[in-house]
C-alpha cells in the first residue's frame, strides 16, 4: 500500500515546510549520496531558526505595526539631560550610561527614521480622458505622494495676470523631496479639479485635504530656479514666535513656532522677508517659515515708534545680597579655609546699596533681540578654559555657592582677585586677598575701562578687573565670577567665552506651604515675609526678561547642597561636552 503524502495547511511556516521535505527525502539508490546532502541541508538547526525568524517578520509585518512615537531620539535625550541636573541614583546612573551610548543612540535613530518615513501608495495611472487645454510641450503633469503631512508649499495669486503662482517650497516637505514644483510654476489643477477661478485659500484647502496620490497640472517657471544646497547656518532664537498669532506671516500652518533659546537651522534666505528653518532634533524633517532677522527688527522698530514695545531697561537693579555685620571677617573664608578674592559682595544690600557700574554695557534702547548666528564649540586640551558666570536674584546667595564650589576644588576653580581701596589688614597680603590700591589708581582704572563692574561699600571702593580673570585662566583654571547682570554684555567675547547661568532661589507658591518656610538660601536668615517673597519673585522676572537670552543654563537653588551638586555637574561637562556659541567667538 502506498503512503500518502501529507498535505500542508494554508497556514503553515516556512519551516514548517523545510521540515516536511526533509521528512519525505527517501533513499535512491541512482541519487544516494544527493539525498544523503539535501537532507544534512535541510536538517541543519540554524537553517530551521532562520526560517522562524523569516516566518516571525512576516507575522509582524502583516499585523501593519505603527510606532508608538517618532522621536524616540530626542525624548531620549531630554531624560538623559533631566537626569544629570541633580544627584543620581544607582538605578539613575545606570539608564544614563544606557541611554548616552552609542549603540542604543544609533538604534534609536534608526527607529525614528524608519517612524518618519512615508512609505509610498502604489499609483494609480492617469486617466485616459485627461484633458490638456494646453501643448504638451508647455505643461507638466506632476504625481505626488501624500499622507497626513502638508504638501510643503505656499501659492500666491499674481495680481497682473491672476494666476495662481507657487510662492515657496519648503525643504524637507513633500513637493521639495519630489523635486518635481519649483517656486515660479504656474498651478492649473489639483486632482482634475480647476483651481484659475478659486480663492486661495479654497486652493490650500484643496491642497492639504488630498491624501496618498494628488495629481497637479503646472505650467513649469520660463526659467526655473537651482535648487539650493541644504544651508549649514545655525540661529539661536532670542524671542518667542507662535505663527498662529502673527497676521503678517504668509501661510500661519506653514509657520514654525519657536522658544526663546531655541536653536534654529536656516535652510534657505532667498526670502528677505520668511526664511525657512527647522529645529534642531526636532523629529519634523519640514522646514517651516520664520521672520527674518532683517523683517523681526523692522517689525520691532515700527512698535517702538507707536509705543507699543515694552521699554528694556529697568529702573533699577537687582543686586546680590552683601553682610549685615559692622565688623565682618568672612572675606575670603568658607568652613575655616582660605580662599583667594571670596569676599562679601561689594553689590549691597537693598537698603544700603548706592549702585554699581555697568552704564556703559546695558543693553541698549535699539539692540532688537532677534537671532544670534551660533556654532557648536567643544574645549580642547591646550585651551584656556571658558568664564563661568553666575548672575542671581534677590535670595539667590551665589557668592556662597560659589565659594562651596571652589572651596572642594581650589586647585581647579578659582575667582578673579578683586581690587579695593580699603586699608590692608595685618594677615592679608597684597594680591591674595584683595588688590591695595590708592583711591587715585582705582578711579583712573575705572576710568580706563579695566574693571567688569565696580562699586562702593562703606566708602571703600571695591571691583573686578580683566587682568584678574586672565591671570586665573593663564594658570589654566577654571575661572567662575558672580556679576551684576548688566556685566555680561562686557564679558561675552571670544577671549573668554563665557557660560552664563541663573541661579534663582525656588520660592514657595503658596501661604500655607511657605508657613513653615525659611530662607531659599539655607535658612540662615530666618522666616520671610510677605515683602520678601513678592520681590525676590520680581528680581528673577526682571532679569529673565532683561538678560534671560544671554543665559546658558538655569539652576533653581533648593537648597545650598543640592545646587552646588548641579553647579559641580556643569562645571564638569564644561570641559567635556559640546556647546553652541556665538559665531562671532569663533571669529576672534
Amino acid at each position: 500500500m502506498k503512503e500518502a503524502m501529507p498535505v500542508l495547511t494554508a497556514g503553515a511556516g516556512l519551516h514548517e515546510t523545510l521540515a516536511l521535505l526533509t521528512s519525505q527525502l527517501r533513499p535512491d539508490a541512482n541519487h544516494k549520496e544527493d539525498m544523503v546532502f539535501l537532507k544534512d541541508v535541510f536538517s541543519e538547526r540554524s537553517l530551521g531558526y532562520l526560517m522562524k525568524i523569516h516566518e516571525k517578520l512576516r507575522q509582524y509585518e502583516r499585523q501593519s505595526p505603527t510606532p508608538v512615537l517618532h522621536s524616540a531620539s530626542s525624548l531620549a535625550e531630554n531624560v538623559a539631560e533631566e537626569l544629570q541636573t541633580g544627584p543620581m541614583s544607582t538605578e539613575e546612573k545606570e539608564l544614563l550610561h544606557l541611554l548616552t551610548s552609542p549603540h542604543l543612540k544609533a538604534v534609536l535613530s534608526v527607529h525614528d527614521t524608519v517612524a518618519q518615513k512615508n512609505f509610498d501608495p502604489v499609483l494609480p495611472p492617469l486617466p485616459d480622458d485627461f484633458e490638456d487645454e494646453l501643448d504638451e510641450e508647455s505643461v507638466k503633469i506632476v504625481r505626488l505622494v501624500k499622507n497626513k503631512e502638508p504638501l510643503g508649499a505656499t501659492i500666491r495669486r499674481d495680481e497682473a495676470t491672476g494666476a495662481v503662482i507657487v510662492a515657496r517650497i519648503m525643504r524637507g516637505g513633500a513637493a521639495d523631496r519630489s523635486g518635481l514644483v519649483h517656486v515660479g510654476d504656474e498651478l492649473r489643477e489639483v486632482n482634475g479639479v480647476s483651481v484659475i477661478h478659486k480663492r486661495p485659500d479654497e486652493i490650500s484647502q484643496l491642497l492639504s485635504q488630498s491624501q496618498g496620490s494628488i495629481t497637479l497640472k503646472i505650467i513649469p517657471a520660463i526659467k526655473e530656479e537651482d535648487r539650493l544646497r541644504e544651508s549649514k547656518v545655525y540661529m539661536r532664537a532670542l524671542f518667542d514666535y507662535t505663527p498662529l498669532e502673527d497676521k503678517a506671516t504668509p501661510c500661519q500652518e506653514a509657520g514654525l513656532p519657536f522658544k526663546r533659546g531655541d536653536i534654529l537651522q536656516v535652510v534657505t534666505q532667498d526670502d528677505p522677508t520668511w526664511w525657512q528653518a527647522k529645529r534642531v532634533g526636532d523629529s519634523n524633517l519640514r522646514a517651516g517659515l520664520i521672520p527674518s532677522k532683517q523683517f523681526q527688527e523692522r517689525r520691532l522698530a515700527y512698535r517702538m515708534k507707536m509705543g507699543t514695545l515694552p521699554n528694556p531697561k529697568s529702573p533699577k537693579k537687582p543686586a546680590s545680597e552683601g553682610c549685615d555685620k559692622e565688623d565682618c571677617d568672612c572675606e575670603g573664608y568658607f568652613n575655616g579655609q582660605y580662599i583667594a578674592g571670596l569676599r562679601r559682595s561689594f553689590r549691597l544690600s537693598r537698603k544700603d546699596r548706592q549702585g554699581s557700574s555697568g552704564e556703559d554695557s546695558e543693553i541698549g534702547e535699539t539692540d532688537f533681540l532677534t537671532y544670534e548666528e551660533v556654532t557648536r564649540y567643544q574645549h580642547r586640551s591646550g585651551e584656556r578654559p571658558r568664564l563661568v558666570v553666575l548672575i542671581g536674584s534677590l535670595g539667590a546667595r551665589i557668592n556662597e555657592l560659589k565659594q562651596r564650589v571652589i572651596a572642594e576644588n581650589p586647585h581647579r576653580y578659582a575667582v578673579a582677585v578683586p581690587h579695593t581701596t580699603r586699608p590692608k589688614k595685618p594677615h592679608e597680603k597684597d594680591g591674595v586677598e584683595y588688590h591695595f590700591v590708592t583711591k587715585q589708581q582705582f578711579d583712573a582704572d575705572a576710568l580706563n575701562n579695566k574693571f567688569i563692574e565696580h562699586g562702593e561699600y562703606k566708602e571703600n571702593q571695591y571691583g573686578t578687573s580683566i587682568e584678574a580673570i586672565r591671570s586665573v585662566q593663564a594658570k589654566n583654571k577654571m575661572c567662575i565670577v558672580d556679576v551684576q547682570p548688566e556685566a555680561l554684555k562686557r564679558l561675552r567675547t571670544g577671549e573668554f567665552k563665557p557660560y552664563v547661568i541663573f541661579v534663582k532661589p525656588r520660592i514657595p507658591e503658596s501661604r500655607r506651604r511657605r508657613s513653615a518656610a525659611t530662607s531659599p538660601g539655607g535658612g540662615e536668615h530666618g522666616r520671610l515675609t510677605d515683602e520678601d517673597l513678592q520681590e525676590m519673585r520680581q528680581s528673577a522676572v526682571q532679569i529673565n526678561q532683561q538678560y534671560g537670552h544671554l543665559v546658558d543654563r538655569v539652576l533653581i537653588k533648593e537648597d545650598s547642597a543640592s545646587a552646588c551638586a548641579e553647579l559641580r555637574g556643569i562645571l564638569e561637562r564644561l570641559e567635556r561636552d559640546s556647546f553652541w556659541v556665538p559665531l562671532s567667538w569663533m571669529r576672534t
